[in-house]
């Protein structure tokens, strides 16, 4: 059994819109009060609270704030679960520590229980009236919690996650290598190159005149809010935009392939390149490799990952000589053992195919070429390091 979401579009009226506003406002209020005391009570007696004694303080905070009862009690219990989801990814050291909710950005609340579609295709949900959902897709397996959200740009949607048995397909098609790249996004072992469509980059002049024309807008007035939602909206086209394009080459490479072969990226920390932090968040890796992940899991196709530390555009994929010099300048160098000129990003992707599953030694540099390629089972006179690895 698995989990799977559907995601869709729906269209509350003025009456639904604001019961939804006041949802998504406790849900937030909630969520910060006990961030502040549970924050403030680790710092005074170094004592963690965690979600059973937030359940209890939560019936009190009902007492104090009346308003906290006109909406689903279930959602406001959710929010405290995830809460301490937040706390236990900090302190398992998977994110930062938990951020307070704003107002201004994605609202969203869950709702575990007590939810159902009726036969017009409408959205029931406690205390309130059926919401007009539009159903793209047929939804199958058992509806397990619904999550409604609201974008900056105001609109609405419903996240349904099911339980359901996914079906996974078996291992078939080649081995390829992934580089990941700024000018081109992807480069595969056989030469085949994505452009990188740069879609912020091109978005970049209006979203300047917009961004210009809203710091101009007084505080709390109407225009200021319609500046805001314009601004919103060249972020969400960009978005939505990029996740496109990922979307349609995750899909293209899993289902031609039983194994990929990619680098694990430190981009957290090649985003503090002030040079290049621009252009390394509008490719937005980290999102087409999880991508590939769970594509991979349903069309039957493994992801491999190689140390970061690597050499692979260094390395020559044919007979193992390591360029020291290289640097990201050079797009096209030449073997000085084997004469064979390398573009750097296929010339990666090839190295990083062949050494998916082999044990990467991490310093390199303490060996020359030659002792590493003896050291990593490779024969520079067969010329094939694909026959050797195979060997070994």
């Amino acid at each position: 059994m698995g989990s799977k979401a559907y995601k869709f579009r729906i269209y509350p009226n003025n009456e639904q819109s604001a019961f939804l506003a006041k949802c998504f406002g406790c849900s937030r209020f909630v969520y910060n009060y006990f961030l502040r005391v549970t924050t403030d009570i680790y710092a005074e007696s170094k004592k963690s609270l965690r979600y059973k004694e937030w359940a209890k303080l939560l019936v009190n905070l009902k007492s104090e704030f009346e308003w906290l009862k006109e909406v689903n009690s279930q959602s406001l219990q959710q929010t405290l679960k995830d809460l301490e989801s937040a706390f236990t990814r900090f302190f398992k050291k998977l994110g930062g520590f938990p951020n307070f909710k704003k107002r201004s950005h994605r609202q969203s609340f869950r709702v575990p229980q007590y939810f159902s579609i009726d036969e017009n295709g409408f959205l029931r949900l406690p205390k309130m009236t059926p919401i007009k959902m539009v159903i793209h897709r047929k939804i199958l397996g058992t509806p397990k919690n619904v999550t409604i959200s609201k974008t900056p740009s105001g609109k609405y949607y419903a996240s349904i996650v099911t339980e359901q048995d996914i079906p996974h397909a078996p291992l078939n098609g080649d081995k390829i290598g992934l580089d990941l790249g700024v000018k081109e996004f992807v480069i595969t072992s056989t030469g085949e190159k994505f452009e990188n469509p740069r879609y912020f980059q091109r978005s970049l002049r209006r979203l300047k005149i917009r961004q210009k024309r809203l710091s101009r807008k007084q505080k709390g007035s109407n225009n200021r809010n319609k500046a805001l939602l314009t601004v919103a909206k060249i972020h969400e086209k960009v978005a939505n935009q990029r996740q496109d394009y990922q979307h349609k080459i995750s899909l293209k490479l899993t289902c031609k392939n039983q194994a990929i072969s990619v680098e694990s990226l430190n981009i957290k920390g090649m985003v503090k390149n002030r040079k290049l932090a621009k252009q390394i968040s509008d490719v937005a890796w980290g999102n087409f490799l999880t991508m590939l992940e769970y594509k991979g899991d349903i069309y039957g196709c493994e992801i491999h990952y190689v140390d970061r530390f690597f050499p692979s555009s260094k390395r020559c994929s044919n007979c193992g000589y390591i360029k020291e010099d290289l640097t990201l300048s050079i797009r096209e160098w030449q073997c000085p053992e084997c004469q064979i000129i390398w573009d750097t990003d296929v010339n990666a992707a090839i190295n990083l195919m062949l050494f998916s599953q082999v044990k990467i030694p991490l310093e390199e540099g303490k060996f020359t070429p030659d002792q590493l390629v003896v050291r990593l089972g490779m024969n520079r006179d067969t010329g094939s390091g694909q026959e050797a690895l195979s060997k070994a």
